[in-house]
């Protein structure tokens, strides 16, 4: 593909005859037309397989399952395209370093197990009884299981996850760092300490039931498109939807329904948000205080005339604890502190607070914007705060709603992928397999990083993902890596984590959703679990592009039976037959009963959700109020430097996580480019500079590491003062491995103090830092 790059608005809605158009272009791109329109019409269907990208719900209403991204997902994995040996022989690892994360994927798919030359500093063709042989090898040189690090995409299956731990905790390691330790750690922390689960508590069909739904810190238009669908269907019906978002995004503003032949024909697009606020970063938790500060006093003044009480005060009584305390908190605050510190005025969150006062059902959602903070956990529980003070769980239309990214994130904690795994979960793996797990906790993503530089780990199995690519502080990311003895990726496609390696490193191709998984015991279906705890099936119905491509299960018990052989477990078996997997799930993991019968439900099943049955697994067994202090914040502004910034990263519209199907961000109007940074027009001219002038950014920090980035194009946007916005993975080298929230060891990727300064260019065109 050519790229010419501009920056140009897009005027029209989210969705519409653009999504077509490049739902279009990419099917063409993928040289597999007619095999991917076939693919696209059983995504999310039943007998079908589920979207290898996020974990939105399945809409058994809708005519077709899938949007414009999940098309880029399906074309992007079922592509023509392939990374063969030759490809590699042509290639060093040094030459390939050089490229861009969007010519590395755009290359096709891998075919071939390869192991690392580093005499030729190529990767050479490998057996798969070599490569697993060489594992096993690796395994048995380690000096204790800690020495190992087993990390997880969230689009494994719930079956390869479940063997993957499973063979983990058989070796005695407790390190299972994974993706969702970088994104939603918090919603599930928080989630837990406030209502004893650390999911959400809604599911698919309240959202059309809600009146009132407020969306925090997430943009659903790129990052999970099928939410628009609920989110119009919602507006279209009268309910009220309160958008929090730094940035302006197209999708919170208006849709145009593809399955919509009025929406298609015509100009007609549904007006997402009734209201549309922009706080600061990090903000979210002062403008929720700040509603509910509001909310109080509307409270106390009812009492005051002999009215009804505002809050739900019989739900109050009965279901929770800790109301006193905080609301003691919420006294304590001041307006200028609320005002200050959330970016918006006292208006504003009165008008919020009045929305939300005004319905009797409300959905409260978010995704990444609030997890990604130094107080994220915080944050979570006061959402959490403002539910149970007007009851707003345990009833159709209501509820805590976190989004998940990737498809099955989820599904991965749930089976089994967790450095602080629950007793009971350990307790009945060692009673089904007859073993002693090690109980110590184990190291999450950002302490698996931190451990392989200090040379405490020798090897790194990688189940799917793009460690080198999706952490933070990307230059001592890739030295850990390169510090290892072995690294193993199994991996889709061609990405920056097959690029450094250790000593001694595998790639081993596996097999994506799309494509049909035949085994020994014939064809096999694998399950996934949505934001909603429904677990579905999913079955690729394409055959594979290559025969030398083998499934992550199958790839998993390879590795475990030759590393502890088959005395205690027969993993052959169960690679053979995913259906006996299946049934050590059910024999292990509540909500799992009749598993493979459940399976052939159509729409999936139902884990269930015990808060939402108002029973809470909290200390007390009831909900628990969080008496949190607003966190001490000061913008770099505020230390004097008017250079100083905060920045987030985030997505383009042409990119899922840190896959790159292209160079555009057509709702920011961004075209052929990635390298831009988004900053408010005031910023601009307060510093001199104009737009598409290129900077350099510099995180602020304390450690006297220097991170930088340079050669970014300024973008004008609505971007609230004092913050900034760029991609990543381009600017994961800004984000210090150190800086993460409390509880979660999450990146704090929304919240990165940094300074811009101008580029200075040479004729030539070479930037001078």
């Amino acid at each position: 593909m050519k790229f010419k790059p501009a920056i140009k608005p897009y005027t029209s809605p989210a969705g519409g005859w653009g999504a077509l158009a490049s739902t279009t272009r990419y099917l063409r791109d993928s040289k597999q037309v007619l095999k991917n329109i076939r693919n696209l019409l059983r995504v999310n269907q039943a007998r079908g397989f589920d979207c290898p990208g996020c974990a939105w719900g399945d809409d058994s209403h809708s005519t077709f399952n899938f949007c414009e991204n999940g098309a880029k997902a399906v074309s992007w994995e079922a592509t023509r395209q392939a990374v063969t040996p030759a490809f590699f022989a042509a290639h060093s690892v040094s030459t390939l370093r050089r490229q861009s994360d969007y010519f590395l994927e755009y290359q096709g798919r891998l075919t071939h197990p390869m192991r690392y030359d580093a005499a030729s500093d190529h990767y050479r063709p490998v057996s798969w009884q070599e490569a697993f042989a060489l594992i096993a090898q690796h395994i048995a040189r380690l000096d204790n299981p800690s020495q190992l690090e087993l990390y997880t995409s969230g689009r494994a299956s719930n079956e390869a996850a479940y063997v993957y731990q499973l063979f983990g905790r058989m070796l005695g390691t407790s390190n299972f760092p994974d993706c969702s330790n970088m994104c939603h750690e918090a919603s599930g922390i928080g989630l837990k300490q406030s209502i004893g689960v650390g999911k959400g508590t809604v599911r698919l069909d309240d959202f059309n039931q809600a009146d009132a739904i407020l969306v925090f810190g997430q943009n659903p238009g790129t990052n999970h498109p099928r939410m628009l669908h609920s989110l119009k269907q919602a507006a279209d019906r009268g309910a009220r939807i309160v958008s929090f978002n730094t940035l302006r995004e197209r999708g919170l503003e208006r849709f145009a329904d593809p399955q919509s032949p009025l929406q298609m024909l015509t100009p007609a697009a549904t007006p997402i948000s009734s209201a549309y606020y922009q706080p600061k970063l990090g903000g979210d938790m002062a403008a929720v205080r700040g509603m509910v500060k509001a909310l109080l006093e509307t409270h106390r003044q009812q009492l005051a005339d002999g009215l009804p009480p505002l809050f739900d005060m019989a739900f109050i009584e009965q279901h929770t604890v800790g109301v006193t305390a905080y609301l003691a908190q919420v006294d304590a605050c001041r307006w200028e502190t609320l005002v200050t510190q959330s970016g918006l005025s006292e208006a504003q969150l009165r008008e919020a607070a009045s929305i939300y006062q005004g319905a009797k059902r409300v959905i409260c959602t978010w995704a990444m914007g609030i997890t990604q903070h130094k107080h994220s956990v915080a944050t979570v529980r006061e959402i959490a705060n403002l539910q149970l003070l007007f009851g707003q769980l345990g009833k159709p239309g209501a509820g805590l709603c976190p989004v998940r990214g990737h498809s099955n994130v989820q599904g991965n904690r749930t089976v089994g992928i967790d450095e602080k795994a629950p007793a009971a979960l350990l307790d009945s793996l060692a009673q089904r397999f007859n073993f002693s797990p090690n109980r110590q906790p184990g190291h999450n993503t950002v302490q698996a990083i931190e451990a392989m530089l200090r040379g405490e780990v020798k090897v790194l199995l990688a189940l799917g993902g793009n460690l080198a690519a999706a952490a933070p502080d990307s230059e001592r990311t890739a030295r850990a890596l390169q510090n290892c003895a072995l690294t193993v990726q199994i991996s889709t496609k061609l990405n920056r984590s097959h690029l450094y390696v250790g000593n001694d490193a595998l790639i081993l191709p596996t097999l994506g959703r799309t494509e049909q998984d035949i085994q020994a015991g014939g064809a096999q279906f694998i399950t996934v679990e949505d934001s909603f705890s429904m677990v579905h099936a999913s079955e690729g119905i394409s055959p594979p592009l290559a025969t030398t491509q083998r499934s992550e299960t199958a790839i998993v018990c390879g590795i475990a039976d030759a590393v502890l052989g088959n005395q205690r477990l027969d993993w052959q078996a169960l690679a053979a037959d995913y259906g006996l997997i299946r049934e050590h799930i059910a024999a292990t993991l509540p909500g799992f009963d009749n598993f493979n019968q459940r399976c052939e439900i159509p729409g999936g099943f139902y884990l269930g959700n015990a808060a939402a049955e108002l029973r809470f697994a909290t200390p007390s067994g009831k909900a628990e109020f969080s008496a949190a202090p607003l966190p001490v914040q000061r913008s770099p502004a505020e230390d004097g430097a008017p250079d100083a910034f905060t920045l987030q990263t985030l997505r383009s519209h042409d990119q899922y996580n840190t896959t790159i199907y292209g160079l555009d961000d057509r709702y920011r109007g961004v075209y052929g480019q990635r390298e831009v940074l988004f900053i408010n027009p005031e910023d601009l001219a307060q510093l001199g500079l104009s737009e598409g002038e290129h900077v350099e950014i510099e995180t602020r920090w304390h450690d006297g590491i220097t991170r930088r980035v340079s050669g970014f194009k300024l973008v004008s946007y609505a971007i609230p003062r004092g913050n900034l916005a760029a991609y990543y993975p381009e600017t994961n080298p800004l984000v210090p491995l150190s800086s993460f929230g409390d509880e979660t060891g999450t990146p704090t990727s929304k919240s990165v103090p940094v300074v811009i300064r101008r580029c200075r260019m040479l004729p030539s065109g070479t930037r001078l830092l």
